[in-house]
């Protein structure tokens, strides 16, 4: 019964939930000129989505829980239910790098631009090293960035092979990269469906990966190669807490 309430409910739902956060967060940045409540509408928009598909979320820490300063997450990502569930499971208001064209779509292109979203061009190189250093500028600013290092949903639910731009921004930036797992949400949402299933979505938040280790800089290869290790060990339980 469960899971037919769930198929019945979230293809309407899941836009028209949207529609009204997204207009309510529009115009309360607007308002009130602070980010931030763009954050806290996207953490409710979450709670009443995932509350109603009977979708549940369970966090783990396997280093700190809590964050001194700006972090960048790097996210695997298999399920359009990624966005929601990071609202629910990080615990500190950030930021998407997320690619350009998303911009275009009506409502969530306004919407995103007034929660200080950084757009990134991937056909463009150049495009894309500005948009690299915007964010590392709202990195030295305060804010926390989650970036997809995959680039794009992965279709089974593997993890792809990453690409190092986002890397780039941790380099420039000089922050730590604090890889997070997402597993189960391709099972509730895969990649080309339009029907979401009740379950539970485990996320487990990992160790910081520092870029810079004693006189030495790790470079964009060594982090993207790193991370990844991390991601993959996580995904597959053989991570070490």
């Amino acid at each position: 019964m469960r899971r037919l309430l769930t198929a019945i409910i979230f293809p309407w739902f899941f836009p028209l939930s949207y529609m009204v956060c997204g207009t309510i967060a529009i115009f309360g940045v607007m308002l009130s000129g602070r980010q931030d409540f763009a954050h806290t509408m996207g953490r409710l928009w979450s709670w009443i989505v995932l509350a109603a598909c009977g979708i549940k979320v369970r966090v783990r820490f396997l280093g700190a829980s809590s964050f001194d300063g700006p972090v960048i997450f790097a996210c695997n990502h298999a399920s359009q239910m990624d966005i929601l569930v990071l609202y629910r499971a990080l615990p500190v208001p950030f930021k998407f790098l997320v690619k350009k064209e998303l911009f275009k779509v009506p409502l969530l292109g306004l919407a995103m631009k007034k929660a200080g979203y950084i757009p990134i061009d991937r056909k463009n190189s150049r495009a894309a090293v500005k948009s690299i250093k915007k964010a590392a500028e709202r990195l030295r600013q305060g804010d926390s960035i989650v970036i997809f290092p995959e680039g794009t949903r992965s279709v089974d639910g593997r993890l792809q092979p990453f690409k190092e731009g986002g890397f780039m921004l941790a380099v420039k930036a000089g922050c730590p990269v604090v890889p997070v797992a997402i597993k189960g949400s391709h099972e509730v949402l895969p990649k080309g469906a339009f029907i979401a299933r009740p379950g539970t979505i485990d996320v487990t938040v990992g160790k910081a990966v520092e870029v810079r280790i004693g006189d030495k800089r790790l470079s964009r290869n060594e982090i993207t190669q790193v991370v990844h290790g991390q991601l993959l060990a996580m995904l597959e339980g053989h991570e070490q807490v």
